[in-house]
């Protein structure tokens, strides 16, 4: 079902390394590999785009012909076992966060345009929907799902950093050359480069340039989708009780884990504590960088 995704592959000579690039999940996606043929850093490079195509198209809110959609038809669905591990990801992540992080909230979509031109909607139309928002009135079994009417479920809060955990293990499936994958500034390497310590890598929003050995970096912040309001920059991640993004939130969280899903829920829940970010990431105990 993988739709085929034009690959652009450089031959970075100085550094050593093949530089593949993409689009899919609506952004940019770039493969290092740092191998010696061509002939390996195109398999390499074709195995990380068919996954994040797979995965996208599969769990796309944007699909009329996927799970997600047959999720939406209101009826009970029995799931595969990918799917099982998400929607528990999900249930576990709403429960740590007390109703903050609810992959029911992502209904507010139909009102909210993060592409920067957009405005703010109505308070009152988005009490309109708060009824459709909350977690608990999904049913989910472990194995089956059935979503009420009027409600969705959305992967969107954590697609793209589980589709960079999973392309970077099939890659590594292919090969040992050392491998960092990176969707869109969520990111992931299987080990140090061979020509120097560490990778570099610069992330949109973020404060610097990070220096990464391997593990993963997910960022979650206002430097691609934000909307405007009253001289404000306002990110698109929403206060689930509320429909309006997260008041005082910085405007960019980068953390640091041994997996991208991971590191992409940790930034996100900071980012919901909205003031209190730094405070929160404290005790969690993780590498992070934050910026206001």
């Amino acid at each position: 079902m993988e739709e085929e995704r034009p690959i652009t592959l450089n031959h970075r000579q100085e550094a050593g390394e093949f530089a593949a690039s993409f689009q899919a999940m609506a952004g940019p996606c770039e493969v290092l590999i740092q191998c010696d043929r061509k002939e390996e850093a195109s398999r390499i490079a074709k195995i990380a785009a068919d996954e994040a195509s797979r995965i996208e198209i599969k769990y796309s809110r944007y699909r009329d012909d996927n799970l997600i959609h047959h999720f939406h038809q209101n009826k009970p669905v029995r799931v595969d076992e990918e799917t099982a591990r998400l929607l528990n990801f999900a249930d576990a992540a709403f429960e740590l966060s007390d109703g903050d992080f609810d992959i029911t909230s992502g209904i507010l979509r139909k009102l909210w345009n993060f592409s920067g031109t957009g405005e703010a909607p109505s308070r009152a139309a988005i009490k309109q929907l708060l009824p459709l928002i909350n977690w608990k009135k999904v049913f989910w079994d472990g194995q089956t799902i059935q979503v009420p009417p009027g409600m969705q479920v959305d992967f969107g809060g954590f697609g793209k950093e589980y589709a960079v955990d999973q392309a970077l293990a099939l890659c590594c499936k292919e090969s040992d050359a050392p491998i960092l994958v990176n969707f869109g500034g969520d990111l992931a390497a299987n080990r140090k480069p061979r020509s120097k310590a560490q990778w570099q890598i610069g992330i949109q929003g973020a404060p610097a340039n990070f220096a990464l050995e391997e593990g993963a970096i997910a960022t979650s912040g206002d430097a691609n989708r934000f909307v405007m309001y009253r001289g404000k920059r306002l990110s698109h991640i929403l206060n689930p009780r509320t429909g309006w993004p997260v008041s005082q939130a910085p405007s960019s969280v980068s953390v640091g884990m041994p997996k991208c899903l991971q590191a992409g829920l940790i930034s996100t829940l900071a980012i919901l504590q909205g003031k209190k970010a730094e405070e929160f990431l404290k005790t969690q105990e993780v590498t992070h960088w934050v910026q206001r």
